[in-house]
């Protein structure tokens, strides 16, 4: 069921492509209620012939014409592009931010005080409709309106909500995990060459596996320790594996990648509110 809102993306690249993709595919919106703005010009007919969505390359005018506006550029342009549209924003328009790193703080600094604003971090399987998503609202935003944001990315994937201070973690954990996990895909499926597969099997062999290893732990809702002690049997091949996996440190490795990002995330939000002082 459609939203009933029009609904601006400021930034055409991938990850707003996700988005219109998935609402379109979800029925939260239909293509004449949403308008997309880019600089790059040939987005335009691109975007008009795969979703027959409106484009403009004026920030201003999407921003004027709808009443959801979704700041969809890199971290690096958003003082510039909030500059441009804060004379258009009033309190009847909610903000939803997607650029990684962005306090709520900042966004409001440019916007002024009272705008509704939900952050969210997305990670990069929306652009396959399997995302993550976390959202914290900020202090304006109603219930509503994060009902609204969430609705929006409900049609990319799953959603949960946060207290923004944690938001650097969900970067840490799923926003920088895609790239985890396809390292691990990657060295699966040089193991599988090593010892003997084609790569092109190995390497579909090792995604299907963590493709089906995931779902079977979402659609069970079992604990993975559990699902893990079911593959391996006394003396068996799995537990050979597993004992070599924990002997090369894989637990706290991907336990320090995690902390590793969190950390980084949280010097770059830091340093976006001193570059905006």
């Amino acid at each position: 069921m459609s939203l009933g809102k029009r609904i601006a993306f400021l930034g055409a690249g991938n990850m707003a492509e996700a988005l219109v993709k998935g609402l379109l595919r979800a029925g939260v919106a239909e293509p004449r209620e949403i308008v997309c703005s880019d600089r790059n010009e040939a987005r335009g007919p691109e975007l008009k012939q795969r979703y027959g969505v409106e484009f403009t390359r004026s920030n201003r005018e999407a921003v004027e014409r709808c009443e959801l506006v979704v700041l969809s550029v890199k971290p690096q342009v958003m003082n510039k592009l909030l500059a441009e549209i804060a004379p258009v924003l009033d309190d009847k328009k909610l903000v939803i931010s997607i650029a990684a790193g962005v306090p709520i703080e900042a966004i409001e600094r440019k916007l002024g005080h009272g705008v509704r604003i939900v952050r969210t971090m997305p990670n990069t399987p929306a652009l396959v409709g399997a995302g993550a998503t976390a959202l914290s609202a900020g202090e304006h935003a109603t219930e509503a309106d994060l009902a609204q944001a969430r609705a929006l990315f409900d049609a990319i994937g799953k959603t949960a909500v946060v207290d923004e201070g944690l938001l650097d973690a969900v970067t840490g954990l799923s926003g920088s995990g895609p790239a985890y996990i396809f390292l691990i895909i990657e060295a699966l499926s040089d193991a599988g060459v090593k010892v003997g597969l084609p790569r092109a099997t190995a390497q579909e062999l090792a995604a299907q596996t963590v493709l089906g290893s995931a779902k079977l732990l979402i659609d069970t809702g079992e604990h993975p320790g559990r699902l893990k002690d079911q593959v391996t049997s006394p003396g068996g091949t799995a537990i050979a594996g597993l004992h070599t996996l924990e002997a090369g440190g894989l637990r706290t490795t991907l336990m320090d990648a995690v902390e590793a990002a969190t950390r980084r995330s949280r010097e770059l939000g830091e340093k976006f509110l001193e570059k905006d002082d």
